[in-house]
């Protein structure tokens, strides 16, 4: 009877580095800009909500969330609280831009009919205009290299009104686009 080597099933623990897959500058923006695309479909139909102030309340939420997307997608570290004060600071800086006529449209969807009609559909575009913009101007800081606790609103407040131009133009081709298919 032969002996077999013993085997020493003893095994020496390495630590094996795995290659985890870091997106491009171009993967990154490329994703984030089907993020905005797509809440900017979102705070579209948030303005046909016909309740005056929960379609404020239902678009700040759907913004927050946007930014947490895109924080995620540019590995941004992403706590509510600070996403809040963003988007508060630079929308109450840009007030005759953002804000007043958000709350003007809203406040029309206390006119019975007519006033609910009209301003659901005003309300669809700024909604789509405003998170446009948002989402552009977060894009441009994360990409760089920004976080929340480096964004400076008064820096990005001219960005931020041309791209709010630039989203009712988006939010008119987004919609027309949408009445083609149908949906």
């Amino acid at each position: 009877m032969s002996e077999s080597p013993q085997q020493d099933h003893t095994h020496t623990h390495e630590a094996v580095e795995e290659e985890v897959y870091e997106p491009t500058l171009d993967e990154r923006t490329e994703s984030a800009n089907r993020h905005i695309r797509d809440y900017t479909l979102g705070a579209m139909a948030i303005g046909l909500v016909p309740i005056p102030f929960v379609d404020l309340a239902a678009l700040f939420s759907l913004e927050l969330k946007l930014l947490h997307s895109l924080a995620r997608t540019f590995d941004i570290e992403f706590r509510a609280d600070a996403g809040r004060a963003a988007i508060g600071s630079l929308v109450s800086g840009s007030l005759s831009v953002a804000a007043a006529p958000a709350i003007a449209t809203t406040l029309g969807k206390l006119i019975p009919g007519v006033g609910t009609t009209v301003a659901a559909g005003s309300q669809m575009f700024l909604n789509g205009a405003l998170t446009y913009a948002l989402g552009k101007v977060f894009m441009q800081h994360f990409s760089s290299g920004g976080t929340f606790l480096t964004f400076d609103p008064e820096m990005v407040r001219d960005y931020f009104t041309a791209q709010v131009e630039e989203g009712k133009r988006v939010a008119s081709q987004l919609h027309k686009e949408r009445k083609a298919k149908g949906s």
